[in-house]
């Protein structure tokens, strides 16, 4: 465990694939397609990364993954991108995909499953 207070400046690719619960072989890849992300190597030749490159794979990964984007489309939408300045927050390794809790009481369930209709309809009527 890391003493308190000492911020990690780079990561290594296992560490990212943790970070992003993304296989090593698809940073790899999106690199190759990705021309915002080109991250360092150290003196022995292996990539080390930055909060900056962990937020825009983040990035990436939201635009293919959950938005649905092509690979080209992805690219159109990075012409714009900005990443925000590094704001030397810790990241945190993910051990494993974390399973979703049931929502036990049946009231607040639905008053849940409502308002995710609800707010589903609003970024249909945003699109």
């Amino acid at each position: 465990m890391k003493p308190l207070g000492i911020k990690k400046l780079y990561y290594s690719i296992s560490e990212v694939s943790k970070i992003t619960d993304l296989e090593q072989y698809v940073l790899r890849y999106w690199e190759s397609e990705f021309e915002q992300l080109k991250p360092a190597k150290n003196r022995a030749g292996n990539r080390i990364y930055t909060n900056r490159d962990i937020k825009l794979i983040l990035y990436i990964k939201k635009l293919l993954r959950d938005e649905r984007y092509t690979i080209e489309g992805a690219k159109q939408v990075l012409k714009t991108y900005t990443p925000d300045g590094d704001t030397g927050e810790q990241l945190e390794l993910i051990e494993s995909p974390k399973q979703r809790q049931k929502v036990k009481d049946p009231l607040l369930r639905d008053d849940l499953l409502q308002m995710k209709e609800v707010l589903e309809e609003f970024l249909r009527k945003l699109n």
